[in-house]
């Protein structure tokens, strides 16, 4: 009897030993529930707003904030417009003609949800320019790419947006940098983080960006100045005065970009009217190609390439 009881005993001590223990969940420290909970997202470091150099005073940071912020609705009504009808309103034929939609949709996007960080806007003129009579301001080039400097001269001059079509402006007839909104906007355009050296000046003139529509259009959906038109116009006519808008009139003349066949060839025509939808081919034109001439005041910049270009 006592050596069964030791056999039990000894069995029931074996079993004990030769049953793994039960495997369970590898538990994580406190500090590694903290770091996952405080995960970076993926767009960790992004900047979603323009970025003021201190050098700007309360005022003028007041102003070019109302401005920058100007140019993103201008930007985000075009894209939106675009994205209602495509390339088949007459606006978007008037201004890009039968090129498709997609580009010109990314350079406004560009503006609004693009990343702001490499983009800084000052007041305190180190390169000296705003020192010249009439100028608003200018992109640094070479001097500091990533920067845009603002003049005196545009607080003083500058109109909000929600004056458009307001005194008499004509998006045809008027300056393009009228609004502070507009001027910035093509501002921004000069900076790579935004134009990507891809978007540059094709057409000087008003003139000419409705004949770069006809004859060019691929060129014309990454053309400053016609990015620029096009989203004062469908403003106007969408949101400023619905229907109606305040599109002016323009003569379009012979230009550079034409042939010289048909340099006499003068065509009066409405700034409202939808062009043809079927441009015929042309030569591409380099920015510094046409040398069309505005009414004062003007307004000068620096490319990249040291080229100066006032409108």
């Amino acid at each position: 009897m006592r050596c069964s009881v030791s056999i039990i005993t000894a069995f029931a001590a074996v079993g004990t030993f030769a049953l793994p223990a039960a495997v369970l969940p590898r538990q994580h420290s406190d500090d590694q529930n903290s770091h996952d909970a405080a995960a970076a997202p993926w767009d960790d470091g992004a900047t979603h707003d323009f970025v003021i150099h201190e050098s700007c005073n309360s005022t003028e940071m007041i102003q070019l904030r109302k401005g920058l912020a100007d140019a993103v609705i201008l930007a985000d009504h075009a894209k939106h417009h675009i994205l209602r009808y495509g390339n088949s309103s007459d606006h978007y034929r008037k201004y890009f003609g039968d090129a498709p939609s997609g580009e010109a949709i990314g350079h406004y996007e560009r503006v609004i949800n693009g990343d702001k960080g490499n983009a800084l806007f000052r007041c305190d003129d180190p390169d000296g320019n705003c020192e010249q009579p009439e100028w608003g301001g200018h992109w640094r080039g070479e001097n500091a790419t990533n920067e845009t400097v603002i003049c005196p001269l545009s607080y003083s001059t500058r109109r909000p947006l929600e004056q458009l079509c307001a005194m008499g402006y004509t998006v045809a007839e008027s300056e393009s940098n009228t609004y502070f909104g507009s001027d910035l906007l093509h501002r921004l355009y000069h900076i790579p983080a935004f134009g990507e050296n891809y978007v540059d000046h094709f057409a000087e003139t008003y003139a000419e960006a409705l004949e770069l529509a006809q004859t060019n259009s691929s060129y014309a959906t990454h053309d400053s100045d016609t990015l620029q038109y096009f989203a004062l116009d469908v403003y106007a006519y969408d949101i400023a005065v619905p229907g109606v808008g305040c599109p002016g009139t323009v003569t379009v003349e012979a230009s550079s970009m034409e042939e010289p066949a048909s340099s006499a060839m003068a065509t009066s025509m409405d700034a409202h009217s939808s062009p043809s939808h079927a441009p015929e081919p042309a030569t591409p034109v380099s920015a510094g190609a046409a040398n069309g001439v505005t009414s004062a005041p003007q307004d000068c910049h620096t490319h990249a390439d040291g080229e100066l270009h006032c409108e």
